[in-house]
């Protein structure tokens, strides 16, 4: 069944609220917004230190993060900050194996990049 959802209600003016809703949405899909077949290459890509291509991103499901940069001096959020907070959930691997910590590292220098060259990969 469809249910209303209130946002005029006073529990999502807590940006806490709204972002751990947004990431567990992330969290939950079957794939990520960075599909599986993309992670390692991304991953390798960044090792190189050319950044990851994005000829076949699908650009129409990629949320708009550069929304929540332009407010950075307000909200604190910086590339760096969006990219670790939404890093492990916009894009990891099909299956847990291997060292974690690394590709957490990796996970949000791939995410830093997509957001500095945000307007460049999916131009309006």
């Amino acid at each position: 069944a469809d249910e209303h959802l209130d946002l005029d209600d006073g529990r999502w003016e807590d940006i806490h609220v709204v972002t751990g809703a947004l990431k567990l949405f992330f969290r939950e899909l079957p794939e990520p917004l960075v599909p599986f077949s993309h992670f390692d290459k991304f991953i390798a890509a960044i090792r190189r230190g050319t950044g990851p291509g994005f000829g076949d991103m699908p650009g129409n499901t990629v949320p708009r993060p550069h929304r929540v940069i332009e407010y950075k001096e307000e909200n604190r959020m910086s590339v760096q900050s969006v990219a670790i907070v939404f890093g492990p959930t916009l894009l990891r691997p099909a299956s847990e194996e291997g060292n974690m910590a690394m590709h957490m590292v990796f996970q949000n220098q791939v995410v830093e990049h997509i957001l500095n060259q945000y307007s460049y990969i999916f131009p309006d």
